[in-house]
């Protein structure tokens, strides 16, 4: 069975929508997806690639082309817990050592669920220190050992290696997908990597 991976930032509204639509093509296919955190700021400055925010500002047609897909996804997807975060863009370098964090603590899962609702269903400005502790421990999490965590060397040289891996093997923004050497950018590419699953059983 082909292995699957999402390389994800907390910061993507796009990884985000792809993050809520993933489970129904786990249980379709029977494919776990393996969630690699990464930090979308690190794939930028490496790939010389800039944020949409940026590469879309004063362009006409396009900007309000890109919310009309997002608009479709949403629909088609019945998805229904989704705002934009009014703090956009969110310095995510801290939340997504979290995620490093909680991967060592057994509580990944929990914490990525949790931190997208925070970022993307009940936004909030989670590149603010006590904002994003009082949003660990709202959502019961180890909050004490993941701030501590956040500042240990490990911690940080693990993210800075998944991000410079995960460039290393094509990635220049997120949400991206592999389905075994084969790579897939954008929510829109879901469809083509359940295609992928299917086609490898």
């Amino acid at each position: 069975m082909v292995k699957v991976e999402f390389h994800f930032d907390l910061g993507s509204p796009n990884a985000y929508l792809s993050h809520l639509v993933i489970p129904e093509i786990e249980k379709r296919t029977g494919v776990n997806f393996e969630y690699v955190p990464v930090l979308l700021g690190g794939v930028f400055k490496l790939t010389n690639n800039r944020s949409p925010a940026e590469t879309l500002r004063g362009i006409k047609n396009k900007p309000e082309y890109e919310r009309l897909e997002m608009a479709r996804f949403i629909r088609r997807h019945g998805i229904t817990r989704f705002k934009l975060n009014p703090f956009f863009p969110v310095n995510t370098l801290t939340i997504m050592r979290g995620a490093i964090a909680a991967q060592s603590l057994g509580v990944f899962k929990r914490y990525v669920d949790e931190m997208y609702r925070h970022m993307w269903a009940e936004p909030k400005k989670m590149d603010d220190p006590p904002v994003m502790r009082a949003a660990l421990e709202e959502s019961g999490l180890p909050t004490e050992r993941i701030l501590e965590l956040i500042q240990s060397p490990k911690v940080k040289d693990q993210l800075l290696e998944n991000t410079q891996r995960s460039v290393a093997r094509g990635t220049f923004g997120a949400p991206t997908f592999y389905a075994g050497d084969e790579i897939f950018f954008g929510k829109d590419r879901l469809r083509d990597v359940e295609e992928m699953i299917l086609q490898s059983h």
